[in-house]
């Protein structure tokens, strides 16, 4: 995982340098660098940004296997669990509580670095949209406007395919008030 950063660091002509976790295990990236990194069996991915370009980016990859059972409700407002159950009756090849999960977690992935505060599982109301591949967070409690960018929503991009899937969230610097395009 800390080489495809240390790769995605060079596109950005930023030097090797060792990735030492933070809190929370999280990496410390450079100075003027935003970064998310994810893995899961057979998949690794780290994605960075230079912080004028970009306040915070979040990225999970999950394998697209429903959830142990309990999980859901551990992760889930009560709504999200209901269209999950919905979704997860139909044929469409993606297990939309993991996605969901998935989500949660790019989401996290943006506000904590930003924040410095754990964003609990039912602080965040995720709306998944199964037909384009985009997600909506809706942070359930006070979220701070960072550089003009509120954090109270964030667009998000998901892709199931070859057994997995994986989420992204971007902030886009000087957005005004939106939150992220998610590309």
């Amino acid at each position: 995982m800390r080489q495809c950063a240390r790769r995605a660091l060079g596109t950005l002509g930023v030097e090797p340098a060792p990735l030492l976790p933070g809190r929370r295990g999280a990496p410390q990236w450079p100075a003027g660098i935003v970064g998310s990194m994810t893995h899961c069996a057979g998949y690794r991915a780290a994605a960075v940004a230079r912080r004028g370009d970009v306040l915070g980016v979040g990225i999970d990859a999950e394998p697209n296997e429903e959830l142990k059972d309990g999980l859901l409700e551990a992760v889930a407002l009560p709504e999200e669990q209901e269209l999950v159950r919905a979704r997860m009756r139909g044929t469409s090849g993606v297990c939309w509580d993991r996605l969901l999960f998935s989500a949660k977690e790019s989401v996290f992935k943006v506000w904590y670095p930003l924040t410095g505060r754990e964003l609990d599982f039912d602080e965040a109301r995720i709306d998944v949209d199964p037909e384009d591949g985009t997600f909506t967070a809706g942070i359930l409690v006070d979220a701070p406007t960072i550089d003009g960018t509120s954090l109270a929503r964030m667009q998000g991009r998901w892709l199931c395919r070859s057994g997995l899937l994986v989420t992204a969230v971007s902030l886009t610097a000087g957005a005004g008030g939106r939150a992220g395009n998610g590309e």
